[in-house]
């Protein structure tokens, strides 16, 4: 009875209704063998203590792993503002704004949130979200062949392979010539792009940092891609920017990029949010909903969807796309998360995952038979090659609660050694420690 928030006389307002006598009564129908004769529970204890309690469960039943993976979704710290922000029932039980005259406070968040994403890649125009990294980094292929009328996309193999996936599949039917272009030592072959920058390109799709971790400047890739008449699409790690070269100042045209580490659980892998944002010439092109500012008849400030180019509002033919939503609370997760650490934040945020990467690179480079694959600069994420199959490898430190990274001979022929190893702001040294110690001990014991 103490389990119940039901008063004495609620209880027997309840009982009278059914028409049972009593608790004792209600219960009857059940045979005696299957009751419980008593409950052994232990004493009280607080929110904190039970969450702690039930971790230990976790740890005990194998579920709690040490994690070094990244390749798209990381495990960063999310600040309580989000969840007690994004949770507020006006935001959390919100649909899609339809109807934009009624949604006014919605609308603005979109609005703040495609703020938040130009000042974060330092582009001109923004929409108010898309699904995920790879549908953004589609859509802004086929953002380019409007654009330019041509046919061809040119891909860096090092771009994240799921995300190279999507493409290929948007593209599979448009009569599309995609061309893939091997990475070299996990960088774009800018020897081969030269030979794709003919009248036919219509984009060059690159991500920085690379799925093998290594951070490169497009600012005079840039110039080479525009003086073809193409495009240049970077796909970007929006925490990144807290200390690479903006999107703008290499002279991109379109950003892309996964939201997931802006406030966002990883969920086993979702949901999260894509963005997008471009210079301003391209913004009839951008697709799904765009939040304008405007003012009423009475001098009021306003929002509205404005540029509706979406199918379920024009001719499909003059559709930019036939994207149907917007991952709405997923970008507000994102623009709470921005707005809370701010500018000197992020930069501090960013810090901390390049310094404890660093230190886990360097410390995994002692271990005898291990290499780092490239001498190219890294953010959070780095490759090294190992002097066995590294799917063998993580396969053993799972056995020890390590989920060490992302073995990718399933992705690149050759690279059947090669392991992405993560560290984000949450790894601790004598996490990154164990990590070393105990890969020495799988490789060597």
């Amino acid at each position: 009875m103490s389990f119940t928030p039901h008063t004495p006389g609620e209880i027997r307002e309840m009982l009278d209704a059914i028409g049972v006598g009593s608790i004792k009564e209600l219960f009857g129908p059940i045979p005696q063998e299957l009751r419980a004769k008593s409950f052994d529970l232990p004493a009280g204890m607080s929110e904190f203590e039970m969450l702690d309690r039930i971790k230990g469960l976790a740890v005990d039943n194998g579920c709690e792993l040490l994690s070094f993976i990244g390749g798209g979704y990381y495990d960063h710290l999310i600040p309580a503002v989000v969840d007690h922000l994004a949770g507020r029932s006006e935001f959390y039980t919100a649909y899609t704004p339809y109807q934009p005259e009624c949604s006014q406070g919605s609308l603005q968040a979109l609005f703040e949130y495609q703020t938040a994403i130009c000042r974060l890649t330092g582009l001109d125009v923004s929409n108010a979200s898309l699904y995920d990294g790879g549908t953004a980094l589609a859509e802004a292929a086929m953002m380019a062949l409007r654009v330019t009328g041509r046919s061809r996309i040119v891909i860096d193999g090092a771009v994240n392979p799921f995300h190279r996936s999507v493409v290929k599949t948007y593209l599979a039917n448009l009569a599309v010539d995609i061309v893939e272009l091997p990475p070299v030592d996990g960088l774009l072959d800018r020897q081969a792009l030269t030979a794709e920058l003919d009248d036919r390109c219509a984009a060059v799709l690159v991500q920085n940092p690379t799925a093998f971790g290594c951070v490169a400047d497009y600012g005079d890739l840039a110039d080479a891609v525009h003086a073809s008449g193409a495009l240049l699409v970077a796909s970007v790690y929006p925490i990144s920017l807290g200390m690479l070269k903006s999107p703008a100042e290499m002279g991109v045209d379109i950003a892309v990029g996964d939201g997931q580490s802006l406030g966002n659980h990883l969920s086993f892998g979702g949901p999260a949010f894509g963005f997008i944002a471009a210079k301003k010439q391209y913004i009839r092109n951008l697709p799904g909903r765009i939040v304008g500012e405007t003012v009423d008849k009475e001098g009021r400030r306003g929002f509205v969807l404005t540029l509706q180019a979406r199918e379920q509002h024009i001719k499909r033919h003059k559709a930019t796309s036939n994207i149907c939503s917007n991952q709405s609370l997923c970008a507000l997760r994102g623009l709470i998360f921005l707005s809370g650490i701010g500018r000197e934040g992020l930069r501090e945020l960013a810090r901390l995952n390049r310094d404890k990467a660093e230190y886990a690179k360097g410390l995994l480079a002692k271990v005898k038979g291990v290499a780092v694959l490239s001498s190219a600069p890294t953010f959070n994420e780095f490759t090294i090659a190992l002097p066995k199959p590294a799917d063998e490898v993580v396969a053993a430190l799972l056995e020890r609660g390590i989920a060490a990274g992302i073995p990718l001979g399933q992705y690149y022929q050759g690279a059947e050694n090669c392991l992405v190893v993560t560290v984000t702001e949450k790894r601790t040294r004598a996490e990154i420690e164990r990590l070393a110690a105990e890969l020495e001990g799988v490789l060597w014991s």
